[in-house]
């Protein structure tokens, strides 16, 4: 079984984030990492790749500046080869115009399934799968907390405040998991070696059939206008019970349209 993994590469969230002045947007020069969020959609398709008894996992990725680092992770942990998207015309992508790039980078890997993180830990959208999906025309199943492969079916046990709900979905499919669905592993020295010379193709936006309107600044549906630092937080008001506090808390309440 052939499994595609989107992997998301970011700015090492343990250094200070910083923004471009002019776009406002996360600057994303230097090496990047693997998005934590990632690897368990890495682990889990290298182990659904073993117990299918053969297939390979493939990463998908789009960053800036032909960058590898956080995809060199990845394939140390297993990974079989990359589909590296990096094209000056892609910078300013939305989250749509992004999903549309990833599919086109999917579709050349043919793969079985599809894995994504529920959302990333730079961006926090948690809209790509759902995008992924719809541009492919593929069935999607998200939050999965566990999956199997038989039959050529996808069946998962989809996370709920409840619980959870077992689900399934006919192949390809993209499925988004969460942290909790594997734990992964980590990178062995041989695993590490090997990964320098694992294969990683890249590719520009032309490659894929796009043209620059739909990717970049061009094609992006969404701008930030203005960033600001979030407020102080206010002192919290004291409610003296003398009989009618809670008169004076359910107004309160209402003031803030809560009931």
């Amino acid at each position: 079984m052939n499994v595609v993994v989107c992997a998301k590469q970011i700015p090492d969230p343990a250094a200070p984030g910083e923004l471009d002045s002019n776009t406002k947007t996360l600057k994303r020069e230097g090496k990047l990492i693997l998005d934590d969020s990632d690897a368990y959609g890495v682990e889990m398709g290298l182990q659904l790749a073993d117990k299918a008894g053969g297939g390979e996992v493939t990463l998908v990725s789009m960053a800036p500046n032909s960058e590898v680092s956080g995809l060199r992770t990845a394939l140390a942990m297993g990974a079989a080869k990359a589909i590296l998207v990096s094209d000056p015309a892609l910078q300013g992508s939305d989250s749509l115009a992004t999903a549309k790039v990833l599919a086109a980078a999917i579709k050349r890997a043919e793969p079985d399934l599809v894995l994504t993180a529920t959302e990333s830990t730079d961006g926090y959208t948690g809209v790509l799968p759902a995008q992924l999906a719809e541009i492919l025309g593929w069935p999607s199943i998200t939050f999965a907390k566990h999956i199997e492969v038989t039959d050529g079916k996808a069946k998962v046990q989809r996370q709920t405040e409840e619980g959870y709900d077992e689900v399934e979905a006919a192949l390809p499919a993209i499925v988004s998991v969460t942290a909790g669905v594997v734990e992964p592993r980590y990178p062995s020295f041989k695993g590490i070696m090997a990964a320098k010379n694992k294969p990683v193709d890249e590719v520009k936006v032309a490659d894929l059939g796009l043209s620059n309107d739909e990717v970049g600044w061009a094609g992006a549906r969404q701008s930030i206008d203005d960033v600001a630092a979030a407020p102080e937080r206010e002192a919290g008001r004291v409610v003296e019970d003398e009989g009618e506090a809670h008169q004076e808390i359910v107004q309160f309440l209402e003031e803030l349209k809560v009931l």
